[in-house]
């Protein structure tokens, strides 16, 4: 991720945080008021030239540019020596918003100057700051944690617990910079203390904004939505915009990550609106750059080339070398996927020379992997394993959960490949414990609960707002009418409570749909979580692993090309809603021939009655194969004999009706036994999703599960109604 981006934002606002700079609108219009009112050209009339400058920072950077100047003028021919240099600082600012690093330095240097005439050490400390920003935009990391320290040193003589949390806030992101991460969550912590002490709200923001950062980096995904959501709900609440840039581009990043590309897009684009109306170039690096992630992941190469392109030219116009390293790998990437492994080598090499210079581990990790990559595609192994190692080493010290899993899938493909079948395997399970890792169950509730809290609180402070204008209303209108006009009133507060209870019955409706719509996700994730469980995945290749050491050559392949078919097609059938009833079917199969090829004394039938086009019909994924996994794995318990298991489909009215019918010991005694208390999970996430189902559908779904003793026959009977859309030949 561009994580300079709302870091940088972070020390920028806190460099020129002084007491009254940032004033709503009704203090605004009160300082342009008492500007008006006061005609004399003395320091008084300066510093309301600063304070109105400072104020519109948020909104109008052209605006405060011209009072800026005007206070500059004035404080020159007046002689006033700290006016002049407050001017200077807040210069800097405004060309360090515009990307112009050097002349930012070049008027911090002149303001530091006539802050030391007048020994201001607040001042200088201000100044410090700002130099240790420019130096961090340069990618001077070294420069910039100097200057730190010296403001830090300032600020502790002074007793300022703001400036201290500031300047731990600005190490702790170089720290960050240089792949330190423990040092760097450290100097958040204590500067999230400070800020809490004094009642900060706005430092407890950037804390929150930066910590997501790396929270995102490491792969923690709902520990960064927590952190971003909370800074975004406090920059929305105060209306600030440059802020808002920074948050919504690091929201889209965790979304990007998530795969949740449409989501992503949405974040990036409100975010680019924003870097381009305040002319905020490193923002419109990052944005464009992500934007062509999007088109990267679409296989649209020449509009992810092209965005990617843009972002390189006005990097390097900056000359912002880690957002250069970072737009060079992901040419690299494009070059590779076009299978130019020489181009692409060139512009990871050149990364990564940049990524050296700067010392930014996180980025160099990156270039060395897409150099192994190159190297894989000309099937120069060796040379491409060194280059993972080096990158994996990275990942390992720093944590990076994304790339430790490319080195684990890298190692894998390599040695299956060189035909070293044990790494391969070892890797492999690497690869799969990493992946789930990042993306498991947990993180998935976590990540949707905290997306409907936060509309949940937006929706809440709506409704509060609204609620107390109408209070306001009603109780003006008292006072207004209380005399002569007491019917119209109560007629007015009648109709106002209609409105509010009105606005509260659709806002509720509106929390109920938004939450029956996340418990469908998270029903369909459980149930993609039991059909594909670990347990599932090790025994099955358990199996494999057995069949080739038993050199059955023949029969490890099948069923290897099972096995995969059936992992191709339940991850298929899981993106999509409905699925055709010959897609279901064929996932069954390969599940039961699957099990078939391992007990070869499992006997199976498919019937599908002749008045159904299983090409016609469309049904929700993975109903059925549940029911069918019960049956082999509990029904046959103790079974001596053929155990035979029949499924049948057929039309039953207008009702789409599956019958699986097996031979075993029957439901009643299955349940009486201790050990199989746990067979009813997946029976009981298939029995929610189909009364979910059934109102989406607008027909009814049912599971009916019976032991066949009653009929004094074997096994047990589960009749299943599906519901179902017909697709138009």
């Amino acid at each position: 991720m561009k994580h300079f981006l709302f870091l940088f934002f972070l020390i920028l606002f806190c460099l020129f945080n002084f007491n009254d700079s940032f004033a709503q609108d009704n203090a605004l219009d009160s300082l342009k008021t008492q500007l008006q009112l006061h005609t004399g050209k003395d320091t008084t009339r300066v510093n309301l030239l600063i304070d109105i400058a400072s104020a519109y920072f948020r909104t109008d950077l052209d605006s405060t540019r011209t009072y800026l100047e005007k206070a500059k003028s004035l404080s020159t021919n007046l002689g006033d020596i700290k006016g002049k240099a407050n001017a200077f600082r807040l210069l800097a600012r405004l060309e360090n918003i515009k990307s112009d690093f050097t002349k930012s330095l070049d008027f911090l240097q002149l303001s530091l100057t006539n802050y030391k005439l007048i020994n201001n050490q607040e001042g200088a400390a201000r100044v410090y700051i700002g130099m240790g920003i420019n130096y961090y935009n340069l990618s001077r990391f070294e420069e910039a944690m100097t200057a730190y320290q010296q403001a830090s040193k300032i600020y502790q003589l002074l007793r300022n617990k703001r400036g201290i949390a500031t300047c731990q806030i600005n190490i702790a992101i170089v720290y960050e910079e240089l792949g330190k991460y423990d040092q760097s969550i450290s100097r958040y912590k204590q500067a999230l203390e400070l800020s809490n002490q004094i009642g900060d709200d706005e430092g407890v923001a950037y804390v929150n904004t930066n910590l997501g950062g790396i929270h995102q980096v490491q792969g923690n995904y709902p520990l960064a939505l927590i952190c971003f959501y909370e800074a975004l709900s406090f920059r929305e609440k105060v209306s600030d915009y440059e802020g808002l840039t920074y948050t919504l581009h690091s929201l889209g990043e965790v979304n990007l990550a998530m795969q949740k590309y449409d989501k992503a897009l949405t974040f990036f684009e409100k975010s680019l609106k924003h870097a381009v109306q305040i002319g905020d170039k490193n923002n419109i690096v990052a944005n464009n750059s992500n934007i062509g992630d999007i088109y990267l992941t679409k296989t649209d190469y020449a509009n992810a080339l092209k965005h990617y392109t843009f972002s390189l030219h006005i990097s390097e116009e900056i000359n912002n070398l880690k957002q250069i390293a970072t737009v060079k790998n992901k040419i690299g990437k494009v070059h590779l996927l076009l299978k130019r492994p020489l181009f692409a080598r060139s512009y990871f090499t050149e990364a990564m020379q940049i990524s050296q210079q700067t010392g930014n581990q996180r980025i160099l990790a990156n270039s060395l992997m897409g150099i192994a990559e190159t190297y894989m595609y000309n099937k120069k192994y060796k040379t491409a394993i060194s280059y993972i190692q080096k990158s994996k080493k990275i990942a390992d010290d720093l944590l990076l959960l994304p790339v430790q899993q490319k080195a684990a899938r890298f190692l894998y493909t390599i040695y299956k490949k060189t035909k070293n079948y044990q790494k391969s395997l070892d890797y492999h399970e690497i690869y799969k414990r990493l992946s789930d890792s990042i993306l498991n169950k947990e993180n998935i509730e976590k990540i949707t609960a905290l997306e409907y809290e936060y509309k949940y609180e937006q929706e809440l402070s709506k409704a509060a707002d609204r609620e107390l204008k109408l209070t306001k209303t009603v109780e003006t209108t008292a006072q207004n009418l209380e005399k002569s006009q007491r019917n119209v009133l109560i007629s007015i507060i009648i109709f106002l409570g209609s409105v509010l209870m009105l606005g509260s019955i659709i806002f509720f409706l509106k929390l109920r749909h938004a939450n029956a719509k996340n418990q469908n996700i998270v029903i369909e994730q459980k149930l993609l979580r039991s059909q594909m469980t670990p347990h599932f995945i090790f025994n099955s290749l358990s199996v494999l692993q057995g069949m080739i050491l038993g050199k059955e050559d023949k029969k490890s392949v099948t069923y290897l090309s099972k096995f995969s078919k059936l992992l191709r097609i339940i991850l298929e059938n899981s993106r999509d809603k409905t699925v055709l009833l010959s897609e279901e079917l064929k996932a069954i199969e390969n599940y039961l021939e699957l099990y078939h090829l391992e007990h070869e004394s499992y006997q199976y039938t498919i019937q599908v009655d002749t008045t159904i086009d299983i090409h016609q019909f469309k049904i929700p994924p993975m109903l059925i194969q549940p029911f069918i996994e019960n049956a082999i794995e509990h029904a046959f318990i103790g079974h001596k004999g053929v155990k035979k298991i029949d499924i049948t489909l057929s039309m039953v009215g207008k009702k789409l009706q599956c019958i699986i019918i097996d031979n075993g010991i029957g439901i009643n005694t299955t349940l009486t036994n201790k050990h199989t208390s746990k067979n009813s999970v997946s029976t009981t996430i298939t029995k929610e999703r189909l009364s979910i189902l059934s109102k989406n559908y607008n027909m009814k779904g049912t599971i009916e599960i019976k032991d066949r003793s009653i009929t004094n026959e074997k096994g047990t009977e589960v009749i299943l109604t599906i519901p179902y859309k017909l697709v138009e030949l």
